[in-house]
Formats: structure tokens, C-alpha cells, sequence
């Protein structure tokens, strides 16, 4: 199955490090959705959070007092209600973004270019259904791509350790070529963080080249991806 709905009874922890650690609700699904908690200069950030049983434990191991749930792409509202009541939280949405209000039933909180000081966000709009919000918490060097990149099959082909998704080999997100981070943490997968900067690169100077292939290869797992997520 590419996504499932029904609710996880386990979870596979994925990306820990000092400033924070993301989670796998179902890991027998073939869109292996990720979660992440984050640390930034207002407390810990859950990013496009799944359920799944004892995940609040695993983010209780994270030092730092819950400051909200973000949505990051206008396809991963997924269980930002929950988690919003769990640690009475807003649920923190671009103005620009859509979607995701009509969804939510927690209080709203919108933002523009920046989730906080210190985790600026890059707005990114492949097509008219799908905006994103790419996020780069400065100060560890964490940059977080929610849909446009991956690590899993969908996305990656050759010996790519990150990958565009099939149609942003077309428009890779050219802004992020400035950034040099420690790590990147996606939402499709776990992230990459041996010599970061090094695979971001190789994903967006060889995408359009290997666009061929990926249709190849990824085209049907692709056209399965877009029907679960149309399903939600």
C-alpha cells in the first residue's frame, strides 16, 4: 500500500541527533511518510507529525518544551489535529498555503517567511495543488524539504542518495543550491546526514539530466503516490 490510514500501532525511530530525532508511523508502507520533532530558539517544532502508539514518548527524549505543529506541504495535514491537542498547541500555517485550514479544526496560527527567528521557510509552489514550505533551521544546519526531495524509491534513482520528485526534475527548487547544511530531512524517508551538502547538490544538478530514467523507473510509483494522497 503507498499510504495507510488506519492508525499505527509502532514506529520506527529515524534522524536522531542533538537537536532533534523524526519517526516512521508505518514503516510498511511504500510512501514512508516521515515525521520529525526540531528544535528551534522557541522549543521543539513537529513537523507534518504522524500518529503512531508511545510516539510521544520518543518525542519527550527531545530536551525541549513542545511550541507547535507546523504543516509543511499543503498534502501533510495528516494528524496535526491530534498533536495540536495533545500539547495544546496551534497548528502553524503559511498564509500562502492552501488545503491545509480547511482541514484543520485546532486554532491556526499563520506565518509568512519564517516559522520562527531562527528557522526561516522558502516558499515553494510546483503547481496550482501543491504548495510547500522548505524549512532551514539555521543555526544546526538542518534544512527540511517536505515533498519536492526524498530518499526512497519514488525519487531516487542511479546512486542518488536524495532525489527530486519526478516532475521537480523538470523545476528543481534552485534556491536551495545556496545552502550548505548538515543535514537534510525529508518527508518521504529518511534523511541524509553524511556529507549533506554534497547530496543536495548532485540531486539538483543531475535531476533534469536523469529525468529519463526516473520516468522509467518511478513513473508508476509516482502515479501511485498522487492517487493515495488524492484519496486522503
Amino acid at each position: 500500500m503507498t499510504y495507510s490510514r488506519r492508525q499505527s500501532a509502532s514506529f520506527r525511530e529515524i534522524d536522531r541527533w542533538t537537536d532533534g530525532v523524526g519517526w516512521i508511523a508505518h514503516p510498511d508502507e511504500d510512501g514512508l511518510r516521515a515525521s520529525h520533532a526540531v528544535c528551534g530558539s522557541e522549543g521543539l517544532w513537529l513537523l507534518d507529525p504522524l500518529r503512531a502508539a508511545g510516539v510521544t514518548d520518543l518525542i519527550e527524549t527531545v530536551d525541549d518544551p513542545v511550541a507547535g505543529v507546523a504543516v509543511c506541504s499543503s498534502w501533510h495535514t495528516r494528524d496535526a489535529d491530534w498533536f495540536a491537542r495533545t500539547y495544546d498547541v496551534p497548528v502553524s500555517v503559511p498564509t500562502w498555503m492552501g488545503r491545509v485550514p480547511e482541514r484543520v479544526e485546532a486554532p491556526i496560527r499563520y506565518y509568512d517567511s519564517e516559522l520562527e527567528p531562527a528557522i526561516p521557510v522558502m516558499r515553494c509552489e510546483p503547481m496550482p495543488t501543491w504548495t510547500e514550505a522548505i524549512l532551514h533551521a539555521e543555526p544546526h544546519g538542518t534544512l527540511y524539504v517536505p515533498d519536492s526531495m526524498g530518499t526512497i524509491a519514488p525519487f531516487t534513482v542511479d546512486e542518488e542518495r536524495l532525489g527530486l520528485e519526478l516532475l521537480r526534475r523538470l523545476d528543481p527548487p534552485r534556491s536551495l543550491r545556496r545552502l550548505e547544511p548538515d543535514r537534510v530531512l525529508v518527508g518521504h524517508g529518511e534523511g541524509v546526514f553524511e556529507d549533506a551538502t554534497r547530496a543536495l547538490e548532485d540531486a539538483l544538478a543531475g535531476g533534469r539530466r536523469r529525468f529519463p530514467r526516473a520516468l522509467l523507473e518511478n513513473g508508476p510509483a509516482t502515479v501511485r503516490s498522487i492517487a493515495g494522497a488524492l484519496s486522503e
